[in-house]
């Protein structure tokens, strides 16, 4: 039996403090307490998010875990966490506690939860230096990154350093969406998580793609969650684009040339977009994710790539798990 690896989840701290008491500012999250199994996020004195402690107690996730058939999660932040838009020594502060916590995770537990970290990107220097501590420290096996930093997309040239210091340390990154795109216009309906975010993703892999920083740094290795959002759907109109406006190129390629490194979560709840994923990218990456624990989450965990016809043995087994190990290089 195929061991299932759901390389897309996250975690927070239970005893988050209140940043704003130390470093001023309204948009630090903080953690309301409604019951022994539950809080709220509050960000700015307003409800962010309704949460379970699933979100912070590894022993009620490895009872999920093991009711779901899942043999080890990914940990990530909460993306409300990356904290872009503060300070960098606050931000640098967010950071490196909850980096502390997912690796203290991981060692209690080391055979049920891999590590990922953060930085904060909003200073390329700090984001450098917690990366090294992440990796090289803490054993983390990569970093989730937002979809854009304070509304500068991942081509502006401030963050080049920092990707060359992925692609030197050999350093896999997971790109998440946050502070998407036309958020004024998603209130209603929930918009933001079910429009938003892909094609907020989108723009975050068409920025790396068509803003010449894979061309830069061919060995950077990136995976999108939520299957790529859009782009896998869109990548021919952006070669289109390519074609049709020399003016515009920075890269030497069409985009599709500068995908070779990239790799994608499952959680995009269709076969038929599975199997397009494939055609496209090869099913060799493809990782199984979940979003857990969140309601937008795949339940049971690899539900899509079970139920995806046509599949060999030899693919399912690294969808559901060898591609996450292979690209974590765990």
């Amino acid at each position: 039996m195929a061991a299932r690896i759901d390389f897309h989840t996250h975690i927070i701290p239970v005893d988050l403090p209140d940043f704003s008491q130390k470093y001023g500012g309204e948009r630090w999250p903080t953690l309301q307490p409604t019951c022994s199994c539950g809080a709220n996020i509050m960000v700015g004195g307003k409800l962010f998010r309704e949460i379970t402690d699933q979100c912070w107690d590894p022993q009620k996730r490895i009872a999920d875990m093991i009711a779901e058939g899942v043999d080890m999660q990914v940990l990530s932040p909460i993306p409300v966490t990356f904290s872009y838009w503060a300070p960098s020594e606050a931000a640098e502060a967010m950071a490196r506690l909850q980096n502390d916590f997912i690796a203290d995770t991981v060692r209690q537990y080391p055979d049920r939860f891999i590590g990922l970290g953060t930085v904060p990107l909003q200073d390329v220097e700090s984001s450098i230096r917690e990366m090294d501590r992440c990796i090289h420290q803490l054993g983390l096996k990569g970093i989730e990154i937002g979809s854009n930093i304070n509304g500068q997309n991942l081509d502006d040239p401030a963050f080049l350093p920092f990707f060359e210091m992925c692609e030197k340390w050999d350093v896999p990154l997971f790109v998440h969406p946050w502070e998407t795109l036309g958020r004024e216009r998603m209130p209603r309906h929930n918009f933001m998580y079910t429009v938003g975010m892909p094609s907020e993703t989108a723009l975050a892999a068409a920025s790396l793609v068509g803003g010449g920083v894979i061309e830069k740094f061919p060995n950077l290795r990136v995976c999108f969650a939520h299957g790529g959002g859009s782009f896998p759907y869109i990548l021919p109109r952006l070669d289109q684009g390519w074609n049709v406006w020399p003016h515009l190129r920075v890269t030497e390629r069409p985009p599709s040339h500068y995908t070779q490194n990239f790799y994608f979560d499952s959680l995009n709840y269709e076969p038929l977009n599975i199997r397009l994923l494939i055609e496209r990218f090869g099913h060799e990456k493809i990782v199984m994710g979940t979003d857990y624990p969140f309601l937008l989450r795949e339940l049971p965990p690899g539900k899509v790539i079970d139920e995806t016809p046509g599949l060999t043995e030899e693919q399912k087994v690294a969808m559901l798990g060898g591609n996450a190990l292979r690209f974590l290089k765990v």
